[in-house]
């Protein structure tokens, strides 16, 4: 990647400073991502805005989700007795896609912690680089 590269994620408005518990109506394997990936983004990082709550909950439904297919996909198979491919598989692929993209937007991937941070404060208006 060219350019600069950001020093530090940089947090919100309305950050979120003790972590949430998760939604009681959550299964067992969200709850439990929940728990494991809330403090990093309030503890840790500091990133976690009241904003950004619903696309954590939506992470941590994906992550159960796609935990719970998969293992429907141990026990049955990948093909159904019908010689057709498991209605469970397409269930958990979506369930991947939701959460691929929820873990990018919380920061949660490689690639979206090395992309440049929109920054408003200290910027000059007459220098629009920021330099």
């Amino acid at each position: 990647m060219r350019g600069r590269k950001p020093t530090s994620i940089v947090s919100g408005s309305s950050p979120v400073s003790v972590v949430p518990k998760p939604p009681s109506y959550m299964s067992k394997d969200a709850k439990a991502e929940w728990r494991k990936v809330a403090p990093i983004l309030t503890s840790e990082r500091r990133t976690l805005t009241e904003a950004d709550l619903a696309t954590l909950e939506n992470y941590c439904l994906a992550t159960g989700t796609m935990r719970q297919a998969q293992r429907i996909l141990n026990v049955e198979g990948l093909v159904t007795a019908a010689g057709k491919r498991h209605p469970a598989f397409g269930i958990m692929n979506a369930a991947q896609t939701t959460q691929r993209l929820c873990a990018a937007e919380l920061g949660l991937t490689p690639v979206s912690r090395s992309r440049p941070a929109v920054r408003s404060e200290g910027n000059d208006d007459n220098n629009p680089f920021g330099i």
